[in-house]
């Protein structure tokens, strides 16, 4: 006979069974009507200590100090269950006589698992103010520590989480879970989740492993592997956290990740952990510093990070899990600590390794590597967002100092094949990885929506701004020159300068008031959202603009920036309004009043995380894109070109678990930055081979680019010396402006010698780029001491040489006199139209766009010279259907004379990306729908997917009503809603609003459910 929908009776006589059978415990009884059930048996945990050679006086102190920490009614049980979990964990003083020392009584072997006493009871009423009976309960040595609540196959698995969640309230059996460590639930169709006290509903994590073993329910599986001897003991002892009020496990990349850490730290042997944004990479930290240090007796440990910010928040997470760590104030105090035996564990930025105003790098690095700093101990440095701390001249400091330290790695984000060597350099291969579309199918993290919107802009009176700035470069009566004009174009007459409108920036502004009023997240006042600036200029006034909306005293602005009066002494011109640098002081001051700038922050910082009503949106240039973990952001509006690293870190700022009305984070993209996130999205989610280097191919790597770098840099400087060979002795000043200038007072001899200087600049710049690309590694390159003070002096030099040439020339202007002006023409005469929504896949999310559809895949198998060059890839990809972009171009004062006609030229190029950039997306939502099942074939064109095809054959083939259905599905679906009465109630009040008829309603719901799952 089928056992299909079997009574749970019979799935909890088989689990009963495997406990028993195949996991060794001993099998307690039923115990439904034994009376005082506890979760301290005295009589299993007294004989269990007696075997261990405990006297009875030990064990009854023992067992008393025990139900004390368990029952103290007034503490809550966060703290009951921290004090049961150390006297567990580090086991309990007991002195049993004034005259004897203190022993300590250990309840639980932990070195010995096998030697504890395993067992489990089932139906176990536990009386409390209102009695309850978990159906299993696991008992270690007479101790509960862990509840099994088991459900029939056809009940969801959520009923029996929100069962041990009300099980364990104050006014039900809250005194029986001050021991409980780990708290189960499953059934035999969905499996097993695991929690601890206190944890929410959809907080309830899955275990992984073995995936490819289907010999089992998935039930019998987990439970098979968590609740065998050695794990379960493993898991208590090395991966239970109190972190800030909340109980902590590990999700399985994280226990993974460290335990192949702790195989590297044996061997003493450095790497990276890579665990995608979002995923608990600090969780990992502490946990895996914890084991060192336990373990390790000589172990030291220092965690460096790049960011204050970053360093505060690694300190206060280890404050929080129970851990003193120091917090280092200065680069001789980071010395001084680490050649002293305490502290044992201490945090720095990595800049505290640097040394101010050091002439030669070179000669400190080799000082520094002969007389390296004496640490005490065995260190291991844990260096946290290594793809950034890892490059330039610091971590050279910090490796010759720190000789014989362990360095591990960790970040959120793969290595690129641009930064993979020099990393590699450091730390070696991967140890562990958890990749974002990993993370996504383990509910770890949300998926995202990307949404990109186009604001148009014209010019509306060009005569005027060809008026304008002929005035405004005339001054006393005398024009500027044709260079300085063509200098002042060339700075205002750009595509940022355009997209810096106010109109625009107004535009924008506009746009996020009405999600504000209509996205139901936002509307709700749970979900917040962050705006990303060009610059910390367009923040102010973005900022600005929404001190005149219902924003006003709800969104701040978080930058780089710190007023100070010495930012705005050289800033007036005369002009009577206000430059980019006054606007961003004075702007600053208002919004300060008295306090400081770091007050501020961490005041709106603290707001948006706990109080998103209060706090709706954050303006950010740089800031807070690394590090800041908000459940409640859900939007990031992106206005400034960002790729890579950055632009993926960024975009997981939205994609933290919250409330269940959270489904998705959503991006709004006003830069046309699809295809980087696509690019992004493609290397932070692929197998990549950065784990096969050893340390002779990390050698290799860096040589092979070392040599090249010199290469450049040796060209560079030759075809400096060919152009400069023919000024004349004895070399001076003069000689080189009579080369490249003539007589600097002739417009003939100016303009006839143009070409040279033109020259001349472009070279300078070849060898300022080839030099800084080498300048941390200089001394490794195979240059003598004296080479290397050669090519610093020859950099220097050809540096002033391009300075004097273009100041002698007029080429070079001071544009601030200008600022105020150019500022005013841009946002009086460019005019923005209401932005437009150009995305043409918006149901779908960035895993379904970029890797169900095999985006992703096809970006990692380009060949590297096309992979390396995004419009390339981008090209390749949609099959060369986009127009080629049009490049920007460098200011040619003949071909742009009138200012207008340079501002008109770059909208015009602005409109040829957007209509570029439209028909891409559109490209890729063809290649998305290509993954649509075949027998679409015949739908109308709305009808392109499997969902819009079997509403759309129920629905009478009304094409308008599938499209009203699904928009109302996508709006109110929220996670687990299938089976949950109350999210199935919200859905089918969306579906009324579209289909006028609860027939209706109740007829197409069984299909909703059925293909809308998530």
């Amino acid at each position: 006979m089928s056992n299909i929908g079997q009574l749970e009776r019979i799935t909890q006589n088989r689990i009963v069974e495997l406990f028993n059978k195949q996991l060794g415990y001993n099998y307690l009884g039923n115990w439904e009507e034994r009376e005082y059930n506890s979760n301290i048996e005295d009589e299993l945990l007294s004989k269990y200590l007696l075997n261990k050679g405990y006297t009875a006086a030990q064990i009854s102190k023992a067992i008393y100090e025990l139900k004390n920490a368990a029952n103290n009614y007034a503490k809550s049980l966060y703290e009951n269950n921290k004090n049961v979990y150390n006297l567990l964990r580090y086991g309990i003083p007991v002195q049993t006589d004034l005259s004897k020392n203190h022993e300590t009584v250990w309840l639980i072997d932990w070195k010995n698992p096998e030697e504890n006493h395993f067992a489990i009871a089932e139906e176990v009423t536990v009386f409390g103010n209102h009695e309850k009976r978990p159906d299993i309960v696991l008992y270690i040595n007479g101790i509960a520590i862990g509840v099994l609540e088991l459900k029939r196959s056809t009940i969801s698995i959520t009923e029996g989480i929100r069962q041990s969640i009300t099980n364990q309230q104050e006014k039900f059996i809250e005194q029986f879970f001050t021991t409980v460590q780990i708290i189960f639930a499953g059934n035999d169709t969905e499996g097993l989740r695991y929690g601890t006290i206190g944890t929410p509903e959809k907080m309830y994590l899955k275990w992984k492993e073995d995936e490819t073993d289907n010999s089992k329910l998935l039930l019998d599986k987990y439970l098979l592997k968590l609740c065998d001897n050695r794990k379960i003991i493993e898991l208590m002892h090395n991966f239970i956290l109190f972190d800030g009020g909340k109980k902590k496990l590990p999700r399985p990349h994280q226990y993974f990740g460290i335990k192949a850490a702790q195989e590297h730290v044996r061997r003493r042997e450095g790497g990276i952990i890579w665990h995608t944004q979002g995923s608990g990479k600090s969780i990992v930290m502490v946990l895996l510093a914890k084991w060192i240090l336990e373990n390790n007796p000589n172990a030291r440990i220092a965690i460096i990070t790049d960011r204050d910010e970053l360093d505060k928040q690694i300190k206060r997470v280890f404050e929080d899990s129970g851990e003193n760590i120091y917090r280092t104030s200065s680069g001789r105090d980071l010395l001084n600590q680490l050649a002293l035996p305490l502290p044992r564990l201490l945090c720095s930025l990595v800049h505290k390794f640097g040394k101010k105003d050091v002439d030669n790098f070179d000669e400190f690095i080799a000082e520094i590597e002969n007389t390296p700093c004496i640490t005490y101990g065995e260190l291991f440095v844990f260096v946290d967002e290594c793809h950034r701390t890892q490059g330039g001249k610091l971590h050279r400091v910090m490796k010759a100092i720190l000789k014989n330290a362990v360095f591990i790695g960790f970040t959120g984000t793969p290595l690129l094949r641009s930064d993979a060597p020099t990393t590699l350099e450091v730390f070696s291969k991967y140890i562990h990885t958890y990749k974002f579309n990993e993370a996504v199918a383990d509910e770890v993290v949300l998926d995202l929506k990307f949404e990109a919107r186009f604001v148009e802009q014209n010019i509306s009176n060009p005569k005027r701004i060809d008026a304008w700035f002929e005035t405004k470069t005339t001054q006393d009566g005398k024009p500027l020159s044709e260079y300085q004009k063509a200098e002042l174009k060339t700075h205002w007459g750009t595509m940022q300068k355009v997209l810096s409108s106010k109109s625009r920036m107004q535009i924008i502004v506009n746009d996020i008031i009405y999600d504000f009023n209509t996205f139901p997240r936002l509307k709700s006042e749970k979900g917040n959202a962050i705006l990303v600036a060009g610059c910390i200029f367009e923040a102010c006034i973005y900022y600005n603009l929404f001190q005149e909306t219902e924003l006003k005293n709800k969104c701040a602005i978080v930058t780089s920036y710190n007023p100070s009066v010495k930012d705005i002494n050289k800033e007036d011109t005369g002009a009577d309004t206000e430059s980019d640098k006054e606007l961003i002081y004075n702007t600053y001051k208002k919004l300060l009043g008295n306090k400081s700038t770091e007050a501020y922050e961490d005041e709106a910082k603290s707001k948006f995380i706990k109080e998103p009503a209060n706090m709706k949106l954050l303006i950010v240039v740089d800031k807070l894109l690394t590090g800041f973990d908000a459940p409640s952001c859900t939007y990031l509006y992106i206005d400034k070109s960002m790729k890579d690293h950055g632009l993926f870190q960024a975009i997981c700022r939205v994609n933290r678990l919250d409330s269940d009305d959270k489904t998705y984070g959503y991006i709004i993209d006003y830069k046309n930055l699809f295809n980087q996130v696509e690019n992004a999205v493609a290397v932070y989610t692929s197998e990549l081979n950065y784990d096969k280097f050893e340390k002779k191919d990390c050698d290799i790597l860096l040589q092979t680019r070392l040599e090249s770098g010199k290469d450049r840099l040796d060209k560079a400087i030759e075809q400096l010396d060919l152009l400069c060979e023919p000024v004349k002795p004895p070399r001076t000043t003069l000689e080189f402006i009579q080369y490249f200038c003539g007589n600097s007072e002739i417009a003939e001899d100016l303009k006839k010698n143009e070409f040279k200087r033109k020259n001349l600049y472009s070279k300078v710049i070849v060898l300022i780029r080839a030099y800084a690309n080498i300048e941390d590694d200089i001394d490794r390159v195979g240059y003598s001491k004296t080479q290397i003070e050669n090519v610093k002096q020859k950099v220097k030099f050809y540096k002033n040489v391009r300075t004097e040439i273009q100041q002698a020339s007029g080429e070079m202007l001071d544009t601030k006199a200008y600022e105020a002006d150019m500022r005013y023409l841009i946002d009086t005469y460019i005019k923005a139209e209401d932005s437009k929504n150009i995305t043409p896949f918006s149901e779908k999310s960035l895993i379904e766009i970029i890797i169900d559809s095999g985006i992703a895949e096809a970006i990692n198998k380009l060949p590297n010279n096309i992979k390396q060059n995004q419009q390339a890839a981008s090209e390749t990809i949609a099959n060369n259907v986009r127009q080629k972009i049009i490049k920007e171009h460098l200011l040619d004062p003949e071909l742009y004379k009138k200012m207008s006609e340079l501002l008109d030229s770059v909208i015009r190029e602005l409109k040829s990306k957007a209509i570029d950039y439209e028909t891409y997306l559109k490209k890729i939502a063809d290649i998305v729908n290509k993954i649509a099942p075949k027998e679409n074939s015949g739908y109308p064109a709305e009808i392109d997917s499997k969902e819009k095809i079997a509403l759309y054959n129920n629905l009478g083939k009304n094409v308008d009503l599938v499209t009203r259905c699904c928009e109302e599905v996508l709006k109110y679906r929220k996670t687990d809603w299938v089976g949950d009465e109350i999210k199935e109630r919200e859905i089918k009040q969306g579906l009324y609003n579209a289909l006028k008829s609860k027939d209706e309603v109740e007829k197409i719901f069984p299909v909703i459910k059925q293909h809308y799952k998530c």
